[in-house]
């Protein structure tokens, strides 16, 4: 195994990208910077006055209705949940994510452009080590029909099952171990989706003023509207994965346990993120001694797949 797995890891260089905020469909500039050990993930609004930062950690949360939002002391940040996906995804620990708007740009709608966006800078492995939110025992939050667990397991995992009641999106499942699967090959390319009957509902009301088929796949009664055709016949369980992962990094580390969801959205991995993390004994947090990690029959995630090339 390859030691630097177990290494804190930031990029080797800053790298920008410009896109369009899916609500207020204004440009945004995103710059993704190094940042040291220990540093975590902290977006600043480079727009305002004092650049204020806000740590992409579950305290922050201060909306989930149509996306993640993060804000502290009155300053918000919208739809961070792709950029972090991705960022979590190809296992950065360290970065600094500079914004000059009130929302991260939602690109093509999936996390694919934030990932290669991140290996262009190229990943750069530190002398820490990385420490785990290891998952001690089951940890369940349910709002109707909708349900997710987190329980123990040796590596990281998500297993989701959604049901629209619509001819094109019936019951999808997937599960993706994190030991053994690329995100980037499985579910960094999963784009955003919604009901044409919503999206035009937000319109009215002046949300989603960037929302086109650029940047979702938009469904009606019974016709996917893209032109494009889906990038995977379930991209859209693999869509909710994606999501998922964007929103167990704002543990603020990686995490060791198998995440069950059915039905869910921002608003319960909310939850869950927040019932774990009131109950210090359903988890603990490792660092990634060897010897820990041994003793913890661990197999860690991002080990193989995507970085090992950019790190070697």
């Amino acid at each position: 195994m390859h030691h630097s797995s177990f290494n804190q890891r930031t990029i080797s260089a800053p790298v920008s990208c410009q896109g369009v905020g899916l609500h207020s469909g204004a440009k945004v500039d995103v710059t993704l910077l190094p940042a040291r050990e220990e540093h975590g993930v902290v977006f600043a609004r480079v727009d305002l006055a004092g650049k204020p930062v806000i740590p992409a950690r579950s305290q922050y949360v201060v909306d989930t209705m149509l996306a993640t939002t993060l804000g502290k002391d009155g300053v918000r940040l919208g739809t961070v949940e792709h950029l972090l996906s991705a960022i979590s995804g190809l296992g950065v620990d360290n970065l600094r994510v500079e914004v000059n708007g009130p929302e991260v740009p939602i690109m093509d709608g999936s996390a694919a452009p934030f990932a290669s966006l991140i290996r262009s800078a190229g990943v750069r492995v530190q002398e820490a080590p990385k420490s785990f939110v290891v998952i001690k025992k089951p940890v369940t939050v349910v709002d109707g029909d909708k349900e997710a667990t987190l329980s123990p397991a040796r590596s990281f995992k998500v297993s989701c099952t959604i049901d629209f009641k619509h001819p094109l999106i019936t019951d999808q499942s997937f599960e993706l171990d994190f030991s053994d699967h690329s995100f980037s090959k499985e579910i960094s390319r999963a784009r955003t989706f919604g009901f044409l009957k919503e999206v035009e509902k937000l319109k009215q009301i002046g949300l989603a003023r960037g929302g086109s088929l650029e940047n979702a796949i938009v469904v009606d009664e019974y016709n996917i509207l893209n032109q494009e055709p889906l990038r995977f016949p379930n991209e859209f369980v693999r869509h909710k994965i994606l999501d998922c992962i964007g929103d167990m990094a704002l543990f603020g580390r990686p995490v060791i346990g198998h995440l069950r969801v059915h039905k869910t959205g921002h608003a319960l991995n909310h939850k869950l993120v927040e019932k774990v993390l009131a109950d210090p004994t359903s988890f603990e947090v490792v660092e990634a001694h060897k010897g820990h990690v041994e003793r913890l029959e661990l197999r860690l995630p991002h080990l193989g797949g995507a970085l090992e090339p950019l790190v070697a």
